[in-house]
C-alpha cells in the first residue's frame, strides 16, 4: 500500500541542541551525541502475559524477573484495512519536521509546559478518523472513561535514523492514562529508571506459578543499570500508567526503527483539569473540543 511505503527522505531537519539524525549528522563533523550517552548494563524484556520484567536470555539475570506494573499491550487493537486507512488520511495532511529525525502532526492545545500555560488558538478537535478509535478504547478494561483531549502523530523512518530519547510526559496537563496506537511497523519501547536503589528480584515466574505468592527476592540489581525492552507489535495499544507512566522514562532507539512507522500517542487531562479541579472550566472546555473530532493538525 502506497502509505506503508518509506517516505522519500528530507533534506531538512528539525532537530536542536544535542540532539541529532542521520540528515544533520552527515553535515557535522566528530561523533554525534547520541553516540556518547552511555548505554544500560542490564537488559530486560517486558512479558505482557505475567506483567514482569524477565533478565534478557543469554545475560547474567537469565531466569530473574521483577512485577512491572502500569503496562497495558492490546494487540491487534485496529484492523490492517483500518490501519490503512488511518494512514492514508494523516498523509493527506502536512507532517512538520520534529527532532531526531521524527515528523509529527498536534491535534491539541498550545503549551507551555515550563511556565504552566496553555493557548486554544488553532484547535478544533481531535481529527475526524479517530473517534471510532477512542469510542473502542473506552471498551478496555483500564481505558474505561479515557477522554483523549490531545493526539500526536509521529512519523518515524530508518532513513532520517528516528528516535525519542528517554523522557516522562508532562503530569501538569497530562493525566494519568498515556495510550499509543502502533502504526505501520512493530518496534519496542524501551523503559529506564534513573532513581539511586536496586530493584529487587525473584526467579522468573511460570505461568503456573502466576497465581501464587511472591517469591521472596534473591538478588538485586541498581536501577541505573537496567533497561527494560516492551515489544510492541503493528497495530497494537500500549497503554502507560501507574509507575510505568511516573517513575520510568520511555524511549524509542534509532535500531528498533527498521521500517516507516507511525504512532498515535492519546493523552487525557490531569485532575486540575478535571470535575472539582482548579481549572475545570477550562478543562471542560479542551475536552469538548477534542471531542467534536473536527481537528486539523495546529
Amino acid at each position: 500500500m502506497a502509505a506503508a511505503e518509506a517516505p522519500e527522505v528530507l533534506q531538512q531537519c528539525g532537530c536542536k541542541g544535542i540532539r541529532t539524525c542521520l540528515i544533520c549528522e552527515g553535515q557535522r563533523c566528530g561523533d554525534p551525541p547520541w553516540q556518547l550517552s552511555p548505554q544500560k548494563t542490564h537488559h530486560f524484556l517486558y512479558c505482557s502475559d505475567s506483567g514482569w520484567a524477565v533478565g534478557a536470555e543469554d545475560s547474567d539475570f537469565e531466569g530473574w524477573a521483577f512485577p512491572f506494573p502500569g503496562v497495558t499491550l492490546i494487540e491487534d487493537f485496529v484492523t490492517r484495512e483500518e490501519e490503512a486507512e488511518m494512514v492514508r488520511l494523516m498523509d493527506r495532511d502536512p507532517w512538520k519536521l520534529s527532532q531526531s529525525g521524527r515528523r509529527k502532526q498536534d491535534y491539541g492545545p498550545r503549551v507551555n509546559f515550563r511556565k504552566q500555560k496553555l493557548k486554544m488558538a488553532g484547535f478544533c478537535g481531535l481529527p475526524s478518523f479517530s473517534r471510532e478509535v477512542v469510542r473502542r478504547m473506552g471498551l478496555y478494561p483500564g481505558l474505561e472513561g479515557f477522554q483523549p483531549v490531545e493526539q500526536c502523530n509521529l512519523d518515524y523512518c530508518p532513513e532520517r535514523g528516528s528516535a525519542i530519547d528517554p523522557h516522562l510526559d508532562d503530569a501538569w496537563l497530562w493525566g494519568e492514562r498515556l495510550v499509543s496506537l502502533n502504526l505501520l511497523s512493530p518496534t519496542v519501547v524501551s523503559m529506564h529508571r534513573e532513581a539511586p536503589g536496586s530493584l529487587l528480584l525473584c526467579a522468573a515466574p511460570s505461568a503456573e506459578a502466576l497465581g501464587d505468592s511472591v517469591i521472596a527476592p534473591s538478588r538485586s540489581v541498581p536501577c541505573q543499570e537496567v533497561e527494560v525492552a516492551i515489544p510492541v507489535p503493528c497495530r497494537s495499544l500500549l497503554v502507560l500508567a501507574g509507575a510505568a507512566r511516573h517513575q520510568w522514562t520511555h524511549a524509542i532507539h534509532r535500531r528498533h526503527i527498521e521500517a516507516r512507522r507511525v504512532c498515535a500517542t492519546f493523552r487525557e487531562l490531569s485532575a486540575e483539569f478535571g470535575p472539582g479541579g482548579a481549572q475545570q472550566d477550562l478543562g471542560r472546555e479542551l475536552l469538548q473540543m477534542a471531542l467534536s473530532f473536527q481537528g486539523r493538525p495546529v
